[in-house]
Formats: structure tokens, sequence, C-alpha cells
């Protein structure tokens, strides 16, 4: 069964960026996160990384549209 929940260097790895990539559109509110835990760990569910995945796809048609070549 995959995990609901995932964590920032999960998603970095998913994404092949960097952590501090993820952590800044979390913090931007641009990736939407849980912090969870008395020790405030970031987790990110599956579907909005999805969601955001799609988003980012929309995003790059839109600019390759609007700036050809």
């Amino acid at each position: 069964m995959a995990s609901r929940f995932i964590t920032l260097a999960e998603v970095a790895e998913i994404l092949n960026i960097a952590p501090a990539q993820v952590y800044s559109l979390v913090r931007s509110g641009e990736l939407p996160a849980i912090k969870i835990g008395a020790r405030g760990q970031w987790r990110v569910e599956a579907n909005q990384l999805e969601e955001f995945i799609s988003a980012m796809y929309k995003q790059t048609a839109e600019f390759v549209a609007l700036n050809p070549r």
C-alpha cells in the first residue's frame, strides 16, 4: 500500500530537486503540506504532489504557447 503522506526529502527525490527547493515551495504555499508532531516535521499528501505536478505541466504548456521560439 502506498503511503498517504511523504517527506520533503522524498518529494525532492521524486521531483529531482534539492530539499531546500521543496521547503521553499511548501513555505510559499505553492505546494500544500502539513507540519506534524512535536518536532514539527513537514509532510506532503501524495495527491497534493500529483496536483502540483499537473499544475506545473499546465503552467509550462501556457508558457510555451506564449513564448514560441
